[in-house]
This record gives C-alpha cells, structure tokens and sequence, in this order.
C-alpha cells in the first residue's frame, strides 16, 4: 500500500487499490472504503473511450513487453555484430592480415563497417573544411582574409566523389 501512496503523491493523481488474498475473505483496500468508491465513481462517469485508453489486460500487456524485449535484443545482436567487426578490424589493423578464418558474413559485414568508419571520417574531414574555410585566420591591415587553397580542396573533394 506504499508503493500507492508514492504513485499517487509522485504523479499527481488519484489512486486505489483492492486487493484479494486466497487467505482472507475481506479484501484490503488502499486509501480506504469511501476512497476506493470515489475514485471508482469518477472512473466510472468517464467515457469508454477514456476509461480503456491506456488499459491493457494480461495478454495485450505481455504481447507489448514481448515485442518490446524483442526490439531490445535485436539492438543489442547488432551492437554486439558491431563490436565484434570492430575487433576484427583491429585484429588486422595489429597483425597486419587476417587473424583466423573469417567466413564471407564476416567479411561481408567488416567491409560495412569499415565504408561507414570511412563516411564518417569524410563528413568530419569536410566539416572541418569548412569550419577553416568560414572561420577568418588572419587579420590584415583591417580586412579579414581567409585561408587560401582549402576552397579549392574542397572543390576536389567534391569532385571526387
């Protein structure tokens, strides 16, 4: 009945409870007989549409922390498939080939990884292009010049791809 008290005080909202136990025949009611009525009575003048808005019985419920379990370990496959390509990558990075016989999957997948790791050291590399580019360098006789030859890198690198 604690646990109640702190959901009712925590969310601001009006709570009750009855519960049944196999070994006693009156039930026990949180906060108290007229409590459990009112709060009962005011869900009860609600419309249907309101009162089942967020009700879920025992199926629906378990159907929603199944497929939530589901996702959660789909995440977790994939980060783990990322770190253990990464580790891969850091094998050969070290050795200098490939350590054990990787399968084709592997392989596959370390080429993903290693195309992403590429594209974001691309974007870094023109973000900072551009940051030298815009940000002025050296003041010269009251007028700002800007670093020269990094426009033209970036135009090559656009080119390039």
């Amino acid at each position: 009945m604690k646990k109640m008290n702190e959901i009712s005080t925590l969310c601001g909202i009006e709570t009750c409870a009855i519960i049944y136990s196999p070994n006693d025949p009156q039930p026990e009611v949180w906060p108290s007989d007229s409590g459990v009525q009112r709060v009962l009575s005011r869900f009860m003048e609600m419309p249907e549409v309101r009162q089942s808005r967020k009700m879920l019985n025992q199926e629906s419920f378990l159907r929603q922390m199944i497929t939530k379990g589901q996702q959660q370990l789909t995440r977790q496959r994939n980060e783990n498939r990322k770190k253990e390509m990464t580790n891969l990558m850091l094998q050969y990075l070290t050795a200098g080939k490939v350590v054990g016989n990787p399968s084709l999957v592997d392989l596959n997948d370390l080429s993903w990884l290693i195309d992403q790791n590429l594209n974001e050291i691309e974007k870094k590399i023109t973000m900072l292009q551009i940051q030298e580019v815009v940000i002025p360098v050296i003041e010269n006789e009251g007028h700002m010049n800007h670093v020269q030859g990094l426009e033209s890198n970036m135009d090559t690198k656009k080119k390039q791809h």
